[in-house]
């Protein structure tokens, strides 16, 4: 019988993907990948194929001795349904992103192997015991780290020394992580007062940030949060016609126009959770795989939003810059 397959492009690359109803030869080993992003979205693509090379490198080879199934939940807030699609195939380890993706699988199994890249704390999640042991059939990559809070608010006062006022945007499905609590802590030893926002809908958005930008001298800072990454086009415009400088979590923001981001190196992070999926693979278990921190970091700046904001980017600033967007 011919082989039948289809050609899938995925950041300038063709990778081979065998229809799902393709018997598979025995020993086959199965990777399910859910994603809470749009699967148009290139740079995610990107690192979902920085995995499957890294997985490819350790070798498992799809249509081989892998297949690896993606599902994409775009903005949807419960992906439970493709979860349960993705768990109904019995895969062998589950990799989920972010925190929401998590949520999905971990509440319908606690059996399957689980490998997450979220961005808060796992223990507080509820999806293991310890960093160290986790315990259960989830272990994980952050892609985060409370002390970032700290970051955030030493580029805003760095871009923006006159800053007296700056407003912690989040929605309440992350206002578990502390970000505000971190950076109030902070706040004080910059002259700062820092105001909490939690938000539902683009509508809170909009009212909140027009409200916060009546009184001077304020910024903005944007904790990772899928409520926020939602409206983050809205956000950018909101930030650009109130003058508001912003920080954001990722450099998806800033290349949409957003003033600048101190953020992991998502890419890496993808590469290195793979070697947790060959272990799963090999007969290693979750519970006994510690929960990893971020290891590299970048700070990217949009000097064009800079300037359009009437802000100086100092040399200092500059040079520090992993990435600078003219």
């Amino acid at each position: 019988m011919r082989r039948r397959e289809f050609i899938k492009v995925v950041a300038g690359s063709a990778v081979v993907w065998p229809f799902a109803a393709r018997a598979q030869p025995a020993g086959m080993k199965r990777v399910a990948i859910l994603m809470r992003f749009a699967e148009s979205d290139l740079q995610w693509q990107e690192r979902v194929s920085a995995f499957q090379s890294a997985l490819h490198q350790l070798g498992w080879t799809q249509g081989r001795n892998v297949v690896i199934t993606s599902r994409w939940a775009a903005t949807d807030p419960d992906p439970s349904a493709l979860a349960r699609e993705l768990i109904a195939q019995s895969p062998d380890v589950i990799l989920a992103c972010p925190h929401t993706a998590t949520v999905a699988v971990h509440r319908q199994t606690t059996t399957i192997p689980i490998v997450a890249v979220i961005s808060g704390d796992p223990v507080s999640a509820g999806f293991v015991q310890s960093y160290a042991r986790p315990g259960g059939n989830v272990t994980a990559f952050l892609l985060f780290e409370a002390s970032i809070n700290t970051k955030y608010m030493q580029l805003l006062k760095d871009i923006a020394p006159q800053l007296t006022r700056v407003a912690v945007l989040h929605g309440n499905n992350t206002a578990w992580r502390g970000d505000f609590a971190a950076i109030k802590q902070v706040a004080p030893s910059f002259e700062v007062e820092p105001i909490e926002i939690s938000v539902r809908k683009a509508s809170d958005i909009e009212q909140a940030i027009s409200d916060f930008a009546q009184a001077p001298n304020g910024g903005l800072i944007l904790p990772p949060d899928s409520t926020t990454v939602d409206q983050s086009k809205l956000i950018i415009a909101l930030a650009a016609r109130h003058r508001l400088p912003a920080v954001y979590a990722t450099r998806e923001w800033v290349i949409d126009g957003g003033l600048m981001c101190y953020t992991t190196d998502v890419t890496d992070i993808f590469r290195r959770a793979a070697s947790y999926v060959d272990r799963v693979l090999r007969g290693e278990r979750p519970a006994d795989l510690p929960v990893q921190a971020p290891t590299k970091y970048e700070t990217v700046i949009n000097a064009k939003t800079a300037k359009a904001l009437g802000l100086t980017v100092s040399p200092q600033l500059l040079a520090r810059a992993d990435e600078v967007i003219e």
